[in-house]
């Protein structure tokens, strides 16, 4: 009897869990709750799994700067060649990038920081020494004091003649720590005693140990798809470098931080002060990095592309009307009216005429693609390659006398790949989070699949229950004669 009733409750127990674990799969009840969990854990908030390692990323960043080297700069300068070029690098630093002055606003739905980066020289992995190896580039302070007095009838003559007594010319041979950090020229000081200039030059002048100025993110609090969006930069909620609202808005993070549940249809935005603008990113295909599932997502051609092939960049075109062609941006508007242009490193994406150009660059997606790499589920960044190239146009001012050959040139500066890959503590967090969201969201398969193995167990000891009767025999019973009736087993 105890046997029925064991029997008889695992099979109610079995039905009651089929009956709850697929009304908790149609209704979609535990995915939803996970989805919910996660958003909630992952917003710029005090306490949140993400708010430490936001503010003091643990992952190592390096920054690596390749440059070109000119090898025939006076053949090029006398017409007779195009400008030859050898790759140099990279001189790799340790890039620091804590958040300072963190401070939430707007009743913590919004929060403002400065992000100040500091960068140690890596000769472990670096070609060379940076205060010891030479290169011989385009004389960017030359150019740009150049551009200014080419039409001004009286700074003109004057910088021809400064020009003259210092030997200066078109190029220029320097240190990497000079090109990098700084140098005083001796130009610029002359400029200055009539006009007030910064009398330093460096591509990375004053950049280690300064920010960008002030960021206002969005929290993700109030709605999980703005988490990390930047509202404002240097309290403008817009840039006024550029001629439309398209290529003057704030779109997207600042690269760090993505909304979690990424999709593979989404176009991601990501605004750079470095560029001066905000760029797009679509997804490319799937990867895994330490263990971890990411989608990957890269700048397509569009980004940069010819008005003609993309006519949202007209925008973008400096001076209003005045635009390049595909794979190249000119940044003069915000580069102090230095006629910089950037590009993706040796113009990938960009029309064969710029690097074609040049000889000894050559494309390749592998070593020149800008891509980012994020876990979908929870937006957080698995590794990231951003690699912009800084060149300068070159062409022909009358006023100068060895311009005189020159072709309307874009030519290639350095170019810089700024890279990270998640470290294996905060990879081996994000994997167990994963694994909790997985298991989590998949509670009702297994509550169906336990009420499945139980009504498989009520089948079974039904079943030996029949087959223990169907075997039961009964003994013989005689008659007052002496005969014997034997009853034959029977099933009960």
């Amino acid at each position: 009897m105890r046997r029925y009733c064991c029997i008889f409750g695992a099979g109610i127990i079995a039905a009651f869990l089929l009956t709850v674990g697929i009304a908790f799969k149609i209704a979609d009840v535990f995915p939803l709750w996970t989805a919910n969990w996660l958003k909630g854990e992952i917003t710029l908030s005090e306490g949140s799994k993400v708010f430490d390692t936001w503010k003091n990323p643990p992952s190592p960043v390096y920054m690596e700067f390749f440059f070109f080297n000119v090898t025939n700069s006076d053949a090029f300068l006398a017409g007779m060649e195009k400008p030859r070029v050898v790759e140099v690098g990279p001189y790799t630093y340790r890039e620091y990038r804590p958040k300072e002055n963190v401070t939430f606003v707007e009743e913590g739905t919004k929060v403002a920081a400065y992000t100040p980066k500091s960068f140690v020289f890596l000769p472990e992995r670096s070609v060379g020494d940076p205060e010891l190896d030479l290169i011989t580039t385009v004389n960017v302070p030359a150019v740009a004091v150049m551009n200014k007095a080419k039409d001004s009838f009286m700074f003109g003559p004057m910088v021809k003649v400064w020009m003259k007594s210092l030997g200066y010319g078109l190029f220029t041979t320097r240190s990497i720590n000079e090109l990098l950090w700084g140098y005083e020229d001796k130009l610029l000081k002359k400029v200055n005693a009539f006009k007030k200039v910064e009398t330093e030059f460096g591509f990375m002048l004053n950049k280690n140990g300064s920010h960008d100025g002030e960021f206002v993110y969005y929290t993700g609090e109030a709605d999980y798809m703005d988490y990390g969006r930047v509202d404002t930069w240097k309290g403008e909620s817009k840039l006024s470098f550029w001629s439309s609202n398209y290529s003057n808005s704030i779109q997207g993070s600042d690269g760090s931080a993505f909304h979690p549940y990424l999709t593979r249809e989404e176009r991601l935005h990501v605004f750079t002060p470095d560029l001066c603008r905000s760029i797009y990113m679509e997804f490319e295909k799937d990867v895994e990095v330490k263990g971890i599932p990411a989608y990957r997502f890269t700048p397509p051609r569009s980004v940069l592309a010819s008005v003609e092939e993309n006519p949202d960049n007209e925008g973008f075109c400096s001076p209003p009307g005045q635009c390049l062609g595909s794979g190249v941006l000119k940044v003069a508007v915000c580069k102090k009216d230095v006629p910089v242009v950037v590009s993706f490193p040796h113009f990938y994406l960009g029309d064969a005429e710029y690097y074609g150009a040049i000889e000894g660059l050559s494309p390749v997606r592998e070593h020149h693609q800008t891509y980012v790499d994020l876990n979908p589920t929870t937006g957080v960044v698995v590794r990231a390659n951003k690699r912009a190239q800084f060149n300068i146009l070159l062409e022909k001012m009358s006023r100068f006398e060895f311009t005189r050959h020159l072709k309307k040139t874009i030519f290639p500066l350095f170019f810089l790949n700024e890279t990270v890959v998640i470290d294996d503590a905060s990879a081996t967090r994000v994997n167990k989070l994963l694994m909790i969201t997985k298991i989590a969201s998949n509670f009702p398969i297994f509550i169906i699949g336990l009420g499945g193995l139980l009504v498989i167990a009520v089948i079974i000891s039904i079943n030996r229950l029949w087959k223990k009767k169907d075997n039961t025999t009964y003994p013989t019973v005689r008659d007052e004669a002496g005969t014997g009736t034997e009853i034959a087993s029977q099933a009960v």
